[in-house]
């Protein structure tokens, strides 16, 4: 075979979802091993980045996240792929997680919380099923059409809210003097809709469901029109919303304070109209939803007249914002995200999912997702190279050159592959510690006996080899043409000024996204207790969807119980918990010291745990009051093989604090999503970039952005594959 007819070389650097997607599309293509040779290079022993999970053989084989993960039912691409992992997987009928249907189950419960008279109140809601496939979205859903999904929730909120009750004295009517037939909105809308100008006029005054009826009329004719239509009769629909917020605020703000119903009705509907108002002034329906990037969320709901008190700082905004991590270096005080790309994710986890608004997965993330994807690869012919840590890319010209690493651990004598899967109950998993038999015994031992995190950026594992063997880690030189040609850097945005110092030099559009995309560092614990949810005192469960909480206290402001994964453990009978919690937050840390600081971890999970414990003593009686009261936390609950005495079995639970530049959060701060380079827009012609981090049409860290990623970083070099739904907005 001559040269020309050699595979090209891929060196896949890091193994979280955006790498593996790549991998997985690359492979997807036919005939893919004449034409690549795939092989990743991954530090420490298991794959997953943010997503990885390990389970924990010493507690019952217990899984232990990164943090709370949860798809939601808008991730089109990241179900679509999946889903075709586990259809080419083709487990056994009777193997656990035999099929997608088996890893995931829909979820509709959500509760927020409410800060109200000096106290905490809960309020739940259900999302209704829609039916469908989340891989199968509509993805040609015109950003117009969206907006008609939003106002028939605003329909429903508002026509609630005249018919409570508490409201029964609450005049109907749109008595605005503006509303005439002689106004010249009245005049275009009733031409659009051909019907008489006055006759309109008086519909629209009489009762606020004619006015919703009428408006809603217009929506939906305009979203299955073409632009031109919809643009030319924007001012009309403007003038419709902005009367039905007139309505709004002038006839329920007396309310507000003292009937709970009444303000989450309120909330809902003043957000989904001020929403519509501003989409329509800002021109997020011509231009898309990156025209209002410049402005902060929350400063972009006050711009267009949401109720301070109430809406723009409402539980559901408090939630998206903890949803994603939107606070710059952990601060609570500073909430910060873009206007149009948190409102492009809100309107799609609200308006777009099909099953559930939520799929729970039935196992920890590395079983569910990267288990699998691993084992797909690893039979299609990819290389996996475990205990390999990069140190830097290195340019010659416009191309990198060479990669240097350190290869962190020698494997036993006889063995060339290392296996890093474990069986639990039948399913392949990823341990919490390397599989210390299949490495070299002497440096096994020293990396047990120096409790060793191979996966920790602040790891003095050098130092320890150096001092028992008297000499460096050894290294490797890869160089282009010779063990890679095509580079996929999928580590994430916080690693490149670590690793690539100097094609920051080079580059400035690179070196402009990595000082503009932000990351956070994010905390997270789970319990695992010996009662149930219900008696630990939480009883709304309904349908038996136990709820995913958020915009409670800090630190901590997310909650999930998971119950549903205790079947995936192996706990001894004795030990057996009835529940385990995931709670999760930002972490405020500003400041990295450099790795010389090996203690730096301890101390930020120390804080972790202060916090946790915290929580436990000090509010979660708001959410589980048989099992705490004000001030005091039923330690006894907690499992403990040990059976520890009070506050001390909390060290029989998992905590972390992800501090590592690859397990920050990535967010989408005011102005940055402009700066964010396509996978192959660097000045590098062998380097493709990928994770949730680099610009996708999404924008935003989620499973669902770095899928897109990696789709994007396959396609960039293969032509696969062709659709990726929502690269190009709505």
């Amino acid at each position: 075979m001559s040269d020309s007819a050699q595979p090209q070389k891929i060196a896949i650097l890091g193994g979280g979802v955006a790498a593996m997607t790549a991998a997985f599309y690359l492979t997807e293509t036919p005939d893919w091993q004449s034409k690549y040779q795939i092989d990743v290079y991954q530090l420490g022993w298991r794959l997953g980045g943010k997503g990885a999970s390990g389970r924990n053989p010493e507690m019952g084989e217990r899984i232990e996240e990164h943090g709370l993960h949860i798809w939601f039912g808008f991730y089109a691409n990241a179900f679509r792929t999946i889903q075709t992992c586990y259809e080419t997987l083709d487990r056994p009928p009777q193997a656990p997680l035999a099929t997608w249907q088996d890893a995931f189950k829909p979820h509709d419960f959500i509760v927020l919380q409410e800060w109200i008279d000096q106290q905490w109140q809960s309020w739940p809601l259900m999302f209704p099923e829609v039916p469908g496939n989340p891989a199968h979205s509509n993805e040609e859903l015109s950003i117009w059409a969206l907006l008609s999904k939003l106002y028939y929730w605003i329909k429903q909120f508002m026509q609630q809210l005249q018919a409570h009750p508490q409201a029964a004295a609450v005049d109907a009517t749109l008595s605005d003097p503006a509303i005439t037939g002689a106004h010249p909105a009245f005049k275009q809308l009733a031409s659009y809709l051909s019907k008489d100008a006055d006759l309109l006029a008086s519909r629209f005054q009489t009762d606020i469901k004619e006015a919703l009826d009428l408006t809603g009329e217009m929506l939906e004719g305009l979203a299955q029109g073409d632009k031109a239509v919809a643009t030319q009769h924007g001012s009309v629909l403007h003038f419709l919303l902005k009367q039905l917020k007139h309505w709004l605020d002038d006839r329920f703000d007396h309310l507000l304070d003292t009937h709970a119903e009444i303000r989450r009705l309120f909330i809902m509907a003043d957000l989904g109209l001020c929403i519509g108002i501003g989409m329509l002034e800002d021109g997020v329906l011509e231009q898309g939803f990156d025209v209002i990037n410049d402005i902060d969320f929350m400063d972009w709901l006050r711009k267009h007249g949401a109720n301070e008190q109430y809406t723009v700082n409402s539980a559901p905004v408090r939630g998206f914002y903890d949803l994603v991590f939107a606070y710059v270096d952990g601060d609570i005080s500073r909430p910060n995200v873009e206007a149009g790309t948190l409102l492009r994710a809100m309107m799609r986890i609200a308006l777009l999912y099909k099953g559930g608004v939520m799929w729970k997965m039935q196992a920890g993330m590395g079983d569910t997702i990267f288990a699998p994807m691993y084992e797909v690869l690893k039979r299609r012919g990819v290389n996996f190279h475990y205990f390999h840590q990069v140190n830097e890319l290195v340019p010659e010209g416009n191309s990198i050159a060479e990669i240097r690493m350190t290869r962190q651990v020698d494997l036993r004598d006889g063995l060339d592959i290392y296996e890093p899967l474990v069986d639990v109950k039948g399913l392949p998993c990823w341990p919490s510690v390397p599989n210390y038999q299949q490495i070299n015994p002497v440096q096994a031992q020293l990396l047990q006996d120096n409790h060793i995190n191979l996966e920790s950026f602040w790891s003095d594992w050098p130092e320890v080899y150096q001092r028992q063997f008297g000499e460096p880690l050894s290294t490797l030189h890869l160089r282009k043409g010779v063990d890679f040609d095509k580079v996929i850097f999928g580590i994430s945005v916080g690693s490149i000024p670590h690793l690539c110092p100097q094609l920051l030099v080079q580059d400035k559009g690179l070196d402009k996204m990595v000082g503009s995309v932000k990351t956070v560092v994010t905390q997270a614990y789970q319990i695992w207790t010996d009662t149930t949810l219900a008696n630990m005192g939480w009883t709304n469960q309904p349908d038996g969807q136990q709820p995913v909480l958020s915009a409670f206290t800090e630190p901590y402001d997310t909650w999930a119980p998971m119950d549903q994964l205790l079947c995936r453990e192996d706990w001894p009978p004795a030990l057996e918990p009835k529940n385990v919690s995931y709670f999760c937050s930002v972490q405020p840390v500003s400041d990295f010291p450099p790795p010389s600081d090996h203690a730096f971890p301890a101390r930020c999970r120390a804080e972790a745990r202060d916090g946790a414990v915290n929580q436990l003593q000090q509010d979660i009686w708001n959410l589980l009051p048989s099992a705490a009261s004000p001030g005091e936390f039923d330690w006894s609950i907690l499992i403990d093989p040990l059976q520890r005495k009070g506050k001390a079995r909390f060290d029989a639970q998992y905590w972390r604090s992800n501090i590592d530049p690859s397990e920050r959060y990535v967010l989408s701060v005011v102005n940055s999503s402009q700066y964010r380079l396509g996978t192959n827009e660097t000045l590098f012609d062998n380097l493709y970039l990928t994770g949730d981090w680099i610009r996708t049409g999404l924008n935003a860290g989620c499973v669902e952005a770095a899928t897109m990623a990696g789709m994007h970083t396959s396609r960039a070099i293969c032509g696969l594959p062709a659709v990726i739904v929502g690269e190009k907005d709505l």
